[in-house]
């Protein structure tokens, strides 16, 4: 049996409540509003504006000719690999592929030369500048380049850099597409980019994403853009790019377990990147500063300890002999806080701003000492290989300890000449024991401590002088020498 319908009481049922919802929208915040209409954003314009300039790059090695039994043994080996489409040794992971064959539309292999590797990169000028990962060309012995048109090119390497994992290549064409480079200090964590490159092998891939975090310390020079766009292994030099068609990274690194994306990648800034290939297209090589000293961060308890408030700077454990630091009068135990009047926010701000500045360069250096800031002026150097740590001399005879500081559970001695000279200090008491609350703090037979509560110690007297100054009851900062390096202990006397 059916139920009538009375249609104008539906009709009205239906209006009334339009118009209620329409009256509820009209008192929501237009934050609110915005919020439900939000859509995904749509990435074919920035395919179709930024892809022409993204390529595909293929790096070929020279092929040894075997001895013997003129390679027979070789090619029985490499069809049984073939025949149970299993990856062939020292080949790009490309499955049943006779020969490793190059993907469709690429030129043929030369028969002396085998496949090394895949990447990508993008073009940088008109004139066929392009920027791509050191690692993706590293010991190449030939670059081969292919555009969106399917062009390919012989490249030549201008230079590459490892520390910062860029390269960049030039091939003989004009009129070529060239990226907009974007600001990164407008990029904003959750911003949606997207990435295009050949992971696998596979040209003009486009993936996405957002931002997941900036300023990731993951290399000694670089803070990483960290990203959730999906990143294989040959998307490796291929750029990062915002929603303005802008680079704004180049793809350098995946952290992955199984070899494949696991949602977590990394690219390089590309404010860094453009300054690095700056340098290799105008000599081939990069130059950085650097001034001679080993540093640590700084933690929050060793900041109030000290007095310097909150944890910041670079804590110098330990400076070169006739460095540029030395020179200069840095000290370990020194705080670096500002460098060129930018303040030094965490310890690996400091190599980025020395790193990028000129060999050369005069620059001011804010050190937080005992207590107060000191302005001195550092004259940069140009980095070098970092030289061997000497080998400590065998300890000398020990003298008499004395029991100062057993409230701390420290046992100290006078230091001999021979250990001052061998530690380039003027004075400074050697720890014979530390046990207790000394012991809790990390410090270790064969410390010297050079300072207590931010006073300078020379000797035993200095040191019981110090100690007897000090509220024994609330915790101690130190400042102590551990073979050529400094660092700041905190002892909690146990209550």
């Amino acid at each position: 049996m059916m139920i009538p319908i009375d249609l104008k009481r539906l009709h009205s049922c239906v209006l009334a409540g339009a118009l209620a919802l329409t009256a509820s929208a009209a008192l929501m915040p237009v934050s609110q509003v915005q919020a439900q209409v939000r859509t995904l954003p749509d990435f074919t314009d920035l395919v179709e504006q930024v892809g022409p300039s993204v390529v595909n790059i293929r790096t070929l090695e020279k092929v040894t000719p075997s001895t013997g039994s003129g390679g027979g043994a070789d090619e029985q080996m490499l069809e049984f690999f073939r025949r149970f489409g299993l990856p062939m040794p020292n080949m790009p992971n490309v499955p049943n592929s006779p020969r490793q064959t190059p993907p469709r539309n690429h030129p043929p292999i030369p028969n002396d030369a085998q496949p090394r590797g895949v990447g990508s990169g993008f073009i940088l000028s008109a004139d066929g500048l392009i920027m791509t990962n050191a690692h993706v060309v590293e010991d190449a012995d030939e670059v081969l380049v292919t555009l969106t048109d399917k062009r390919e090119f012989k490249a030549k390497i201008i230079g590459a850099d490892k520390r910062s994992d860029i390269a960049v290549v030039k091939i003989e064409a004009t009129g070529l597409p060239a990226v907009k480079v974007g600001d990164v200090s407008r990029l904003k964590v959750g911003e949606w980019v997207m990435a295009i490159g050949s992971p696998f092998g596979l040209d003009n891939t486009v993936t996405a994403g957002i931002v997941s975090a900036k300023q990731r310390d993951t290399g000694d020079y670089l803070p990483f853009i960290q990203t959730d766009v999906a990143i294989n292994p040959g998307n490796s030099g291929g750029p990062l790019i915002n929603m303005r068609g802008e680079v704004v990274g180049v793809n350098s690194q995946i952290y992955s377990r199984s070899g494949g994306s696991m949602g977590i990648s990394f690219a390089i800034p590309m404010d860094e990147a453009f300054r690095v290939s700056e340098q290799l297209r105008l000599t081939g090589r990069v130059s950085r500063g650097r001034i001679g000293v080993q540093i640590d961060q700084v933690t929050k308890e060793v900041a109030e300890s000290i007095g310097l408030g909150k944890p910041q700077g670079a804590l110098v454990r330990g400076v070169e002999p006739g460095s540029p630091a030395e020179k200069a009068g840095v000290e370990a135990g020194d705080i670096i806080v500002k460098f060129e009047g930018k303040a030094v926010e965490k310890s690996s701000d400091l190599p980025r701003m020395v790193g990028s500045t000129k060999p050369g360069t005069r620059s001011s250096l804010t050190v937080f000492r005992r207590g107060s800031q000191k302005e001195l002026t550092v004259t940069i150097a140009e980095i070098e290989a970092e030289k061997p740590v000497a080998k400590a001399a065998d300890k000398v005879e020990k003298p008499k300890a004395s029991s100062a500081g057993q409230v701390l559970g420290l046992a100290v001695s006078e230091l001999t000449d021979a250990q001052k000279k061998e530690l380039k200090l003027k004075g400074g008491v050697n720890v014979e024991a530390a046990t207790d609350a000394a012991a809790s703090a990390g410090i270790r037979e064969g410390d010297v401590i050079v300072a207590v509560a931010n006073v300078a110690i020379t000797n035993i007297k200095e040191f019981e002088s110090a100690l007897a100054k000090v509220d024994k009851s609330r915790a101690v900062s130190v400042l102590l020498r551990r073979g050529e390096w400094a660092q700041y202990a905190v002892i909690r006397p146990k209550r």
